[in-house]
């Protein structure tokens, strides 16, 4: 076994990879980039090498690098992670020529399989399924318009080397499939510097299935049943499941024997899957095989009960695997959520900055120790204080759960949520909770274009209705009523001036425009019982019981004898008296007041915040790749005005409305804020 291994990665992947050297008593090493010189990996690893620059390409992208790194501190072996050169065949091929041993498949291996055209060939060869299309580069978007007629639209146009939703675009005419060709080449180019596409029958109604599979370097090869990506937002990856809900036993074996069929033709030995797109029919047809380890491989680990960093570390040690086709278990449900640092309440635009708070529900599950099952898991490579870099992809965390079955999995998922604290940057947490909640989710009953059909127009706080409204503003009472309990309590007070608490309160939601919604609450406590209030909301009433410590965002109690986690906070909002509320996904934000507060507030008059239409403003942080227009030039609604990079995604900026050019006020290579003004128009 080895005694050191050099991990060429960053982030949660890096971390998780530490976590089980330590258990196996393997020193580890950490390589780092300029904007990851605090980052968690670089302090959980026994060293850590810097290797350039924050951009990847400056610094996790050099295979040299990270070579010289593995000679300099005496490490034996390279485990890549996923992302950056996980799946590049010269650097498996260098490490490996240099007597390093790379804890990831053999090069020929990454060869076959990473070359989409060459790797459809292979699986055609294994007699695996495969999709309709066309299997050479393309050179011309004239000649893709023409191939993609010939298969008949819809069809996929994708990057040969493409990954991660990048090179990849759906065309449903021929406009589509000219443009979608263009870009596809372009992103191909500047992501993975091969620019080759192809074109394939794009299967409706799809659901992305993957087969986990583990082989070792004496010919054995075995799959660890399946897992369920279909929730999907632009191809990227939002929940993971294990097992699927749609597939059936005879699915699940077919595809698992052809996914080793693959595995075996290409001397596969390491962890790696092989992707399905599966039809509503149940026909499934081969997409695609990643050679490495995948972002979602703890839902697989809560159904098997195996460590596949372990098995990775172990079969490139030379051991044989130390389990048969028939040993693989398949016990209880697993879900993930990817926790990212983006808005979904501005169509998902990165958010990057520091963690003002990050504290994550409370875990009884770890990476690596597969004796505790069945709970909570949380994958991070982040902490509280630290900066989430604009360099790098937008992952905070995976969180993870294991149930006795889906809708307990379901429900534990929800509620860990709701536990889930994150402040200074925005989340995807209301939109995973939205999500979790569907009707559709529950119900199994989803394929890849789930997000794009019911979210389709962006995601908005209304998207997300709440089983129990009144809960949230009880809630809010119950909070203020600790609060007045405390002011009542401090020493000093006048004579005949004291706090008094009182029972009678009105909880303001605030809405849009002013347009406020008025609920007039009672408030008593439980005798004899502190920190315990009945509140009576529209005729409801909720007995709340909590060891809430004031000033903590997390709230956990008991709501009339059930078990509750949600999420309250002074002063969240531009109102520093404002008490913002969030549940299940959904978030009011309330004043609580004394009736004659209340009728005060309706006096105030609404201050309409100013007209911005005339500016174009950024929308997230990231870095200003081009300005497309020209002062003084003459603009249509929809034409491109601008791009802007963040976290690996290009986002163009486009007129909302015709107009005419006027200061151009941001440079291309500047880096911008939030709500930075680019140009205005005259």
């Amino acid at each position: 076994m080895f005694k050191k291994i050099l991990i060429a990665n960053r982030g949660e992947i890096a971390c998780r990879v530490i976590q089980t050297a330590k258990k196996m008593g393997i020193l580890t090493v950490a390589v780092y980039s300029d904007a990851d010189k605090e980052a968690r990996h670089v302090e959980l690893a026994d060293e850590a090498v810097h290797i350039g620059a924050a951009p990847s390409r400056e610094s996790y992208l050099q295979a040299e690098r990270i070579i010289a790194a593995c000679k300099k501190t005496g490490a034996e072996a390279v485990h890549p992670g996923y992302g950056f050169l996980s799946e590049n065949e010269a650097f498996a091929r260098q490490v490996e020529e240099e007597g390093i041993a790379f804890i990831g498949p053999k090069h020929y291996s990454i060869a076959a399989m990473g070359d989409k055209i060459a790797s459809k060939k292979l699986a055609n060869e294994a007699q695996v399924n495969t999709i309709p299309g066309w299997n050479d580069a393309i050179e011309t978007a004239e000649r893709a318009v023409e191939i993609a007629k010939d298969i008949g639209y819809p069809v996929m146009i994708k990057a040969s080397a493409g990954g991660g939703g990048k090179g990849l675009r759906v065309a449903f005419n021929d406009k589509e499939a000219f443009e979608g060709f263009t870009s596809c080449r372009n992103e191909a180019r500047n992501s993975f510097g091969d620019d080759r596409v192809f074109i394939e029958k794009f299967v409706e109604e799809p659901r992305h299935i993957e087969i986990q599979v583990l082989g070792d370097s004496h010919g054995n090869v075995i799959y660890l049943n399946e897992r369920e990506c279909s929730i999907q937002r632009r191809h990227q990856k939002v929940i993971e499941e294990a097992p699927s809900p749609f597939i059936s036993d005879a699915t699940r074996k077919a595809m698992g024997e052809q996914a080793v069929a693959l595995a075996k033709a290409v001397k596969y030995q390491s962890a790696g899957t092989v992707e399905f797109v599966v039809g509503k029919d149940q026909s499934f047809y081969f997409l695609e095989m990643n050679t490495r380890l995948q972002v979602e491989h703890p839902v697989t680990e809560c159904i098997t009960g195996l460590d596949l960093v372990e098995l990775m570390i172990r079969v490139a040690a030379g051991e044989k695997l130390p389990l048969t086709q028939e040993q693989v278990k398949r016990d209880g449900w697993a879900i993930e959520c990817r926790i990212n640092a983006e808005d979904p309440f501005r169509n998902f635009l990165p958010s990057t900055g520091r963690l003002v708070k990050f504290q994550p529900p409370g875990e009884t599950m770890f990476a690596s120790d597969t004796q505790h099952l069945n709970g909570v898991r949380v994958d991070t490579g982040v902490y509280e204080g630290g900066e989430i870099p604009m360099y790098y992809d937008s992952m905070i965390a995976k969180l993870i759960v294991h149930g006795k079955d889906r809708q307990h999995a379901i429900a534990r998922m929800r509620e860990a949520l709701n536990g889930f604290v994150i402040r200074g940057i925005s989340s995807n947490i209301p939109f995973q909770a939205a999500l979790l909640a569907h009707p559709k989710f529950v119900a199994g009953d989803f394929n890849t274009g789930f997000i794009a059909e019911h979210y389709g127009k962006g995601f908005h706080a209304e998207d997300v209705p709440h089983t129990d409204p009144s809960f949230l503003v009880a809630l809010a009472a119950y909070v203020h009523r600790r609060y007045r309990a405390r002011a009542s309590g401090i020493s000093g007070q006048l004579e005949g001036h004291g706090v008094k608490v009182g029972e009678q309160f009105v909880v303001v939601e605030l809405g849009h425009e002013g347009k406020h919604v008025h609920h007039p609450v009672s408030v008593t406590d439980f005798h004899g019982k502190t920190g315990a209030s009945s509140v009576t909301v529209s005729g409801k009433t909720y007995k709340i019981d909590s060891s809430l410590a004031l000033g903590s965002i997390r709230v956990q109690g008991v709501v009339n004898d059930k078990p509750f986690t949600a999420q309250v906070e002074r002063g969240a909002g531009k109102n520093p008296l404002a008490l913002r509320v969030s549940h299940d996904g959904t978030q009011i934000e309330t004043m609580v007041l004394s009736p004659l507060g209340a009728r005060l507030l309706e006096l105030m008059p609404y201050k309409a915040p100013p007209d911005l239409s005339k500016f174009l403003m950024s929308p997230m942080p990231g870095l200003l790749v081009e300005v497309s227009v020209q002062p003084g030039q003459q603009v249509r609604a929809g034409e491109k005005l601008a791009v802007i990079e963040a976290m690996k995604m290009e986002n163009v900026l486009f007129a909302t409305q015709d107009g005419v050019v006027g200061k151009i006020s941001a440079n291309k290579g500047e880096s911008l804020a939030v709500d930075q003004i680019i140009l205005e128009f005259n």
